[in-house]
């Protein structure tokens, strides 16, 4: 409901109304009387369904916000607002854009995303004033082949739609800064994508792509890349020619190796290529000298190049789920790493030399297959160290004791040896799996003499604090390791519900 006007500006000029989240159900008449002047129109979040025509004699309004309404229809007398400069139509139900929107000549900014249409007019590229155009979730089918008239375009979203390919004039849109085209169904990628020379971002995820033109290489502006959920089992080499890159997100995708050129990109600050099938890392990484977040999950690796190691601005590195058998000592080298995930992988030892990370505040190597933890730890300043799924709490207490084979000192705990799982039971031990392993303890002849273990196994749980210092022989490696099968078994035959 409209706030009581002053009389001494009864009539007279007014230039902005705001009147979003009001839950008005229709254009308030009062607005009509400020037609000479009204110049800014807020009306978005209401329950608007039409714009009746008095609507269209607003011809000063330079901004108009109609978002996030249930507006069915838009008029051809849009073409009266030859004065608009920002238009923003999105979340409606309107089906269609009419021609006569080309008479919105000083049209800069337009937002029609979120609406049930599948074309833009065949006018719509006279909007040469076009700075920023979003067309997000719209069901677009197919661009006007001249969309390139629209050569002042520095931002063109196109998210979320069904765009199978795109026409040779996006060519010439050579002052576009951003573009959008995550989520459609696009297979090829056209050469021309190279002529955009002042492409900052482009986003290309979640859509058919096979390959990426070398072309590409040619966006030396470009800051962000986006090819994550497509069909690429390659990079072109001529990748190392995004001098300014700083964010690459490959994700979700076939390759098997990275470009040795990928190296060049001196400034690339992210680079993520989780749920790959990657075989190798490149040892040109390590020339990645602006690199701090590096992810690699649900990858192949067996092992990560001694390179790492030079990436000394790396914070964040995780690589879950891969088959690491080791870490290359050279990885103390990245002195400014603070998170560091290394779980479900194969790990039997951890290098001591991972104690000159000293910004190292949370190490995750869960699911692995050590048996001790180096002693050199104690110098860190952890705030997590995650040993197993189950963990309750982020640190634990540890022991020291001496490794047979070396006689250098290791630490232990209640949760070392980890036991290593079988392919595809990282998660938990299936409840089947559980049942054929109770079956062979059965027949094995040592399982009388484990039941004793396992009544102790369930006291040290319970962390009773009666118990004497004498007793923590008890606790040695080979006893936790055979409390734990017991354990998992039992947790295993345990009902759901439970």
């Amino acid at each position: 409901m409209f706030h009581c006007i002053p009389l001494w500006r009864c009539n007279r000029h007014v230039e902005s109304i705001d009147k979003r989240h009001c839950s008005l159900a229709a254009v308030p008449e009062e607005i009509y009387r400020y037609s000479r002047s009204l110049e800014e129109l807020l009306l978005d979040a209401n329950q608007l369904r039409e714009l009746p025509k008095p609507f269209f004699q607003l011809v000063k309004l330079r901004k108009l916000g109609l978002s996030d309404n249930e507006i069915q229809r838009l008029p051809p007398e849009i073409a009266n607002f030859m004065q608009l400069v920002e238009l923003d139509l999105s979340r409606n139900d309107i089906p269609e854009i009419p021609e006569s929107i080309s008479f919105c000549k000083a049209l800069q900014v337009a937002d029609f995303s979120g609406n049930p249409l599948t074309r833009l007019p065949e006018s719509f590229p006279e909007l040469q004033n076009l700075t920023c155009l979003s067309v997000n979730d719209i069901s677009l089918q197919a661009l006007p082949e001249n969309i390139g008239n629209l050569y002042n375009l520095a931002s063109l979203e196109l998210r979320e739609n069904l765009l199978t390919y795109l026409p040779e004039s996006l060519a010439q849109l050579q002052r576009l800064e951003e573009l959008d085209l995550g989520n459609n169904e696009l297979y090829h990628l056209p050469e021309t994508i190279g002529a955009l020379f002042n492409l900052k971002d482009l986003w290309l995820d979640g859509n058919q792509l096979a390959e990426i033109p070398q072309e590409v290489g040619n966006l030396k502006n470009l800051l962000c890349l986006d090819v994550s959920e497509n069909k690429l089992e390659c990079l072109p080499e001529e990748i190392n020619g995004l001098t300014s890159l700083t964010d690459l997100l490959v994700s979700q995708n076939l390759l098997q190796v990275l470009p040795d050129g990928i190296g060049k990109l001196r400034k690339l600050s992210i680079l993520k290529v989780d749920q790959n099938k990657l075989i190798q890392l490149t040892d040109s990484i390590g020339d990645c000298e602006s690199l701090t977040e590096l992810v690699l999950t649900e990858n192949q690796l067996q092992i990560l190049p001694k390179s790492i190691g030079k990436l000394k601005k790396l914070n964040n590195l995780n690589a879950d789920r891969n088959k690491l058998t080791s870490l290359p000592k050279e990885i103390g080298g990245c002195c400014s790493l603070n998170v560091f995930s290394v779980r479900d992988n194969r790990l039997s030892r951890i290098p001591s030399e991972i104690s000159q990370a000293t910004e190292l505040h949370v190490l995750d190597v869960a699911g692995n297959r050590l048996t001790y933890l180096p002693i050199s730890l104690t110098t860190l300043k952890l705030k997590a160290l995650w040993l197993s799924d189950n963990q309750s709490q982020p640190l634990l207490t540890f022991q020291t004791d001496t490794d047979p084979e070396t006689g250098e000192k290791i630490l232990t705990c209640v949760l070392l040896p980890q036991m290593p799982s079988e392919p595809g039971c990282q998660d938990n031990l299936p409840r089947c799996g559980a049942l054929e392993s109770l079956v062979n303890e059965m027949s094995d002849e040592t399982w009388n003499e484990r039941a004793v273990n396992r009544v102790s196994a369930i006291r040290f749980l319970e962390d009773e604090k009666d118990e004497e210092d004498n007793e923590m022989d008890a606790f040695s490696p080979a006893f936790q390791k055979q409390d734990r099968i017991f354990l998992c078994i039992c947790e295993a035959l345990l009902p759901e519900s439970i």
